[in-house]
């Protein structure tokens, strides 16, 4: 099997013109250079050289030779290059919640893709249960989860924290605890939503049950559904924001326990760090660690 060190070799005296140059240019003795060339037509079984006094002319033989070697050591310096850990650069998979994805992630998304053209970022959404496996599985890159995460496999980096508040249509009453919410009837996503769960939670802790729990797929839909009175939801306060109908919702805060949830990113702790960390900076940039 010929070997790259070959192949340069082989290339260094094609493109100096010579062995003795090559020699120069490779820092090696002439013989060494005479040797390798001598065992790479050897191990081929073909001249690869025209030889004509002191002066050297590549064969047929060595003119294809020649346009593999360049193949295939441009290709192992751009695989050197792909597997180094200090240069942003290639294909990046980011999963996120709906709720981040819609809110958080337009404008640091942005300034990443001016910063670092040369990454191709893809977005997935879904809740942080699924995001976790996924990482750990190789799908994505690296994760934004509003989640405790205590897997030793994963780094975790805090980015910053939401405020979570309970929303209900404009004329509901002021909301201290679930006795407060007549209908007891709670808008959210599936079960595997952190902000969900937190709900579940502040209702197990009255010791009341919801009524009846409807699912639904979009915090928009949700605030459209709360908006016409089907029942309270929780969701981050920076969600409101973008919701044209605020004046038909009420917002109700959350007690210390309840009201606010750190969003962390999360990636594998043998995955190259090149392109995650220059998304952490560039997201700690535009919003600032722990900030609403």
């Amino acid at each position: 099997m010929v070997e790259l060190s070959e192949l340069r070799t082989f290339q260094a005296v094609v493109q100096a013109g010579g062995i003795n140059k090559a020699a120069e240019a490779l820092h090696r003795a002439q013989s060494s250079i005479t040797v390798r060339v001598q065992q790479l037509e050897e191990k081929l079984g073909v001249a690869l050289f025209i030889r004509e006094g002191r002066s050297l002319q590549l064969s047929p033989a060595g003119k294809v030779l020649m346009d593999y070697a360049e193949r295939l050591l441009d290709l192992a310096q751009e695989a050197s290059e792909a597997t180094r850990n200090d240069r942003p650069k290639g294909l990046l998979r980011l999963g996120a919640m709906e709720s981040t994805a819609a809110v958080r992630l337009p404008q640091p998304l942005g300034v990443f893709h001016e910063m670092y053209p040369d990454v191709t970022l893809e977005l997935y959404s879904d809740d942080p249960r699924e995001l976790i496996q996924r990482v750990l599985k190789g799908e994505l890159d690296t994760a934004l989860i509003a989640d405790s995460m205590s897997d030793k496999r994963l780094n975790s980096m805090a980015i910053y924290e939401e405020e979570l508040v309970i929303v209900a249509e404009a004329k509901h009453p002021p909301i201290a605890s679930p006795k407060d919410v007549p209908s007891r009837a709670l808008l959210a996503f599936h079960p595997g939503c952190p902000h969900r769960q937190r709900l579940e939670d502040w209702f197990a802790r009255s010791r009341t049950k919801p009524q009846r729990i409807v699912e639904v797929g979009s915090y928009h839909v949700i605030l459209g559904c709360v908006a016409v009175g089907m029942g309270i939801a929780l969701m981050p306060r920076s969600v409101l924001g973008t919701y044209v109908e605020r004046s038909c919702l009420s917002v109700h805060p959350l007690p210390p326990r309840f009201n606010r949830a750190i969003t962390r990113l999360i990636w594998r702790k043998d995955s190259p760090e090149a392109n995650i960390l220059a998304l952490s900076r560039v997201l700690l940039k535009v919003h600032g660690r722990f900030q609403d």
